[in-house]
C-alpha cells in the first residue's frame, strides 16, 4: 500500500506536468541551498524548480502521459517546470549551470516531446518572444513604409510634371501647347 505522502508528491508532480509548457530536467549534484535558492530566483516568476525522487518522478510522468524521460531519472533529480516562455527559463538555467559546475542539464520535456540536451541549449540560444516581435514589428513597419512611398511615387510624379509644364508655359507663353496640337493635326492629314 502506498504511503499518502508519496501518493500527494506523485499527484503534485504530475500536475506540474500538465500544467507546463516545457519541463528542463537537471543534475543538482553538491549544490549548496543557497545556490539552489539563487537558481530558483533567476528562473523567475513563471518556473518552479523542484528536487523530487528519480521513482516519484517516473510515476509523475507515467500519470501525466509524459514519455522519454526515464532514461534522464539518474542521481541527484531536480526538474525546472515552466509556464511562461521556455526560452527564458532555458537561459537562465544554462548560464546557471556555467557558473556552477554542480549544476547538468540532462534534457527536457516540451510539446508532447522529449528534449536533448543539445535542444535545451538551442531553446537557451533563441531571443525572447518580446525580442522577436519587436523586430517583426520593426520589420513591418519598415515594409509598410516602403508601400507607402511606393504609392505616392506616382502621384508626386504626376505633381512634378504638373509644375513642370506650368512653368514652362509661364516662361516661354502657350507656345508648347500650340506646337503640340499643330503637330497632332499634321499626324492626323497624314
Amino acid at each position: 500500500m502506498a504511503r499518502p505522502d508519496k501518493v500527494e508528491a506523485v499527484d503534485e508532480i504530475a500536475n506540474r506536468f500538465r500544467g507546463a509548457t516545457a519541463s528542463v530536467v537537471t543534475e543538482y549534484r553538491g549544490l549548496t541551498t543557497a545556490q539552489l535558492t539563487e537558481l530558483r530566483r533567476s528562473l523567475g516568476p513563471d518556473a518552479t524548480y523542484r528536487v523530487a525522487k528519480n521513482t516519484l518522478v517516473k510515476r509523475a510522468a507515467e500519470d501525466a502521459g509524459v514519455e522519454g524521460l526515464d532514461a534522464l531519472l539518474t542521481g541527484p533529480t531536480a526538474i525546472a517546470f515552466v509556464k511562461g516562455e521556455p526560452v527564458d527559463a532555458a537561459k537562465a538555467l544554462r548560464d546557471f549551470a556555467k557558473a556552477n559546475q554542480g549544476m547538468v542539464i540532462k534534457g527536457g520535456f516540451m510539446d508532447g516531446r522529449p528534449l536533448t540536451v543539445a535542444e535545451v541549449n538551442q531553446l537557451a540560444d533563441l531571443e525572447s518572444r518580446e525580442v522577436l516581435l519587436a523586430k517583426l514589428a520593426g520589420a513591418m513597419k519598415g515594409n509598410l513604409a516602403k508601400a507607402a512611398g511606393l504609392f505616392a511615387a506616382p502621384a508626386s510624379q504626376v505633381a512634378r510634371l504638373a509644375q513642370a509644364l506650368a512653368d514652362k508655359r509661364a516662361e516661354g507663353g502657350d507656345a508648347p501647347a500650340a506646337e503640340a496640337a499643330s503637330e497632332s493635326d499634321a499626324e492626323a492629314s497624314e
